[in-house]
């Protein structure tokens, strides 16, 4: 298990109170002993004018995802982890329902994390494939 802090889907989902992610409507909605999962809704919250999901929604959710399992997986008494660099394909379009992602470790390092993270339709479909580096860095 990668975790060094007890996860609930109770507690992830009480964190952000009144910020982008509750904004956005993002929901941590699974994990498991490697993997964690959010969902979020395509709606007029996250439409780009076109009508389709917005590409900065995307990544969003996934630096979401990312930065909060970095921070499940390290001492939070001694450091932080912060967003380091963050790419996205977008590659393909959808209009409606939910995304939902999923992050999962390529590194877990002492200084750098890295994340893979797949966002899917609600057919499973992939929607946008992201990686998301992650600074760990003393807490001051």
């Amino acid at each position: 298990m990668i975790w060094k802090t007890t996860i609930s889907l109770e507690g992830l989902n009480a964190m952000s109170p009144g910020t982008l992610v509750e904004n956005l409507g993002i929901e941590f909605i699974d994990f498991d002993e490697e993997s964690l999962t959010a969902r979020m809704p395509v709606d007029k919250r996250t439409f780009q004018p076109l009508g389709l999901l917005h590409g900065g929604a995307s990544v969003s959710l996934a630096e979401t995802i990312g930065s909060v399992a970095s921070t499940m997986c390290i001492d939070v008494s001694k450091f932080n982890a912060v967003g380091l660099e963050i790419n996205a394909n977008h590659l393909r379009g959808i209009r409606g329902g939910f995304v939902y992602g999923t992050c999962r470790p390529v590194k877990l390092g002492r200084t750098i994390h890295v994340w893979n993270i797949e966002i899917k339709d609600e057919e499973k479909q992939l929607i946008c494939a992201s990686r998301l580096t992650m600074a760990i860095i003393p807490r001051r």
